[in-house]
């Protein structure tokens, strides 16, 4: 049996960049926008085979709160797809990690879980 040395050993994938941590990340939201636009056609053809009064159905409230869930949904994602737009903007002009507040690095934590962060942790926390 031969000893293994550190070259033998599988070398840890290495942190992600933040262009492809964004890139991941608004390929997500993209794919979520596109599935919530879908869903939300596919609300609106039921309504219309069905052709009853949302408001005296008793599955029509069903409906009208499910297409309304996904609205806020579909929403909140576009928000998020401009938000990771706008981060990748800040990357290409060199503001990507500056905190828009106090002007101080935001910690790679921190861009690792919320990429599109504009604010330090310190920052955040004062609102």
């Amino acid at each position: 049996m031969s000893k293994r040395t550190s070259q033998d050993a599988p070398s840890p994938p290495g942190p992600r960049t933040a262009r492809e941590l964004l890139a991941e990340e608004r390929a997500s939201a993209l794919a979520r926008v596109e599935s919530l636009e879908r869903h939300l056609e596919s609300i609106g053809e039921v309504s219309t085979w069905t052709g009853t009064d949302d408001e005296h159905d008793p599955e029509g409230a069903t409906l009208a709160y499910e297409r309304a869930q996904v609205q806020g949904l579909l929403a909140d994602a576009r928000h998020e797809l401009d938000e990771l737009d706008r981060a990748a903007a800040r990357l290409d002009n060199g503001t990507y990690g500056v905190c828009a507040r106090c002007g101080n690095p935001i910690a790679p934590e921190r861009l690792e879980a919320l990429p599109a962060a504009t604010t330090c942790i310190a920052c955040a926390t004062r609102r």
